[in-house]
């Protein structure tokens, strides 16, 4: 997708102060407001200065934008990177739908926003807002795959953002112990009671939601609650069937491999995923690994099975007419 650069579109510094900020948007607010704007493609202009001012306006949104950089530039395909937000704890906010006929300056709703936007802080962030009060904190936390597989209980550290009277934002840390239950799944939220923000006199306080990310694997693929193994297979093990050993994430197990399976066919391992109800499988997908024609004995025997079996790889590929 394409990166926004929030600044350029309010058209102020990186370091605007917020009263600033503010007065750029309320003058584009009324000179793109659809309702009574005459300039070209108002509407998607007006949707812009909302989406832009809902990020800068904020102080934590505005802080977690700005570690974005200002090396991604307009036109460049944007992909947030894979630890965006992690270790951050910032507070939810309530988003509701504007009512027909919205007054200029009016909040968007957050169906409104982009794709970049819900990137950042649309649903599945950690920066997403709270459906059921303003008080609950959301973080972000990454696991290994094998502790989703058996649980765990794991101490985070999280830098909960301070907002200050002049507009910046500083950070304090403190540090949360949470138990992630066996088969826990990527975007999952874990609910700390009472471990939000404190409210004030007798009010209760606010939850904290950890929305748990599953670090990439370096032999299994996810998929839900399933999972993907790539296994390296000779081609007699294919072509003859072949009991063999294949990692899963509770332990190695036996496996046959049927006569004449193909590179690419993936076989199943029911159960061997993911706990949970039902529980997720594990997929095996058979890579052909072809021994070298490195000495002289081993050209012998590719050469026996070029002379000797009647093999066309292509040959149900289309013959050109020509």
């Amino acid at each position: 997708m394409e990166y926004r650069d929030y600044y350029q579109v309010l058209g102020v510094e990186r370091s605007a102060a917020p009263e600033a900020i503010k007065s750029a948007y309320r003058r584009l607010a009324r000179k793109f407001h659809p309702d009574v704007s005459k300039e070209p493609n108002a509407e998607a202009r007006f949707k812009e200065v909302q989406e832009a001012y809902e990020v800068l306006k904020d102080p934590q949104k505005r802080s977690a934008y700005d570690q974005l950089g200002s090396e991604w530039k307009s036109g460049e395909s944007f992909r947030p990177p894979p630890d965006w937000g992690s270790g951050y704890e910032f507070s939810g906010g309530r988003r509701r739908r504007a009512p027909p006929g919205r007054a200029a300056g009016g909040e968007a709703g957050a169906e409104d926003f982009s794709d970049f936007f819900s990137s950042l802080f649309g649903g599945g962030s950690p920066f997403a807002g709270a459906a059921s009060a303003a008080r609950d904190h959301h973080a972000r936390v990454e696991i290994e795959l094998e502790e989703a597989h058996r649980g765990t209980t794991r101490t985070f550290e999280l830098r909960r953002p301070q907002p200050q009277a002049d507009g910046t934002v500083t950070f304090s840390t403190h540090t949360v112990r949470v138990s992630i239950p066996a088969g826990v799944t990527d975007g999952q939220s874990i609910r700390l009671a009472g471990q939000g923000e404190l409210a004030a006199g007798s009010r209760p306080a606010g939850d904290l939601f950890l929305e748990v990310h599953i670090r990439p694997h370096r032999l299994f693929q996810l998929d839900g609650r399933d999972v993907t193994v790539t296994f390296p297979v000779a081609p007699w093990e294919v072509a003859l069937g072949a009991g063999v050993t294949v990692p899963t994430l509770g332990g190695s197990v036996e496996m046959q491999i049927p006569a004449g399976a193909q590179a690419g066919q993936k076989l199943r391992l029911r159960g061997r995923g993911l706990p949970g109800h039902p529980p997720g499988d594990q997929y095996v997908q058979l890579k052909v690994v072809l021994p070298p024609a490195d000495s002289a004995p081993a050209r012998a025997l590719y050469e026996e099975m070029r002379s000797k079996l009647a093999f066309d790889p292509r040959a149900n590929w289309p013959r050109s007419s020509s």
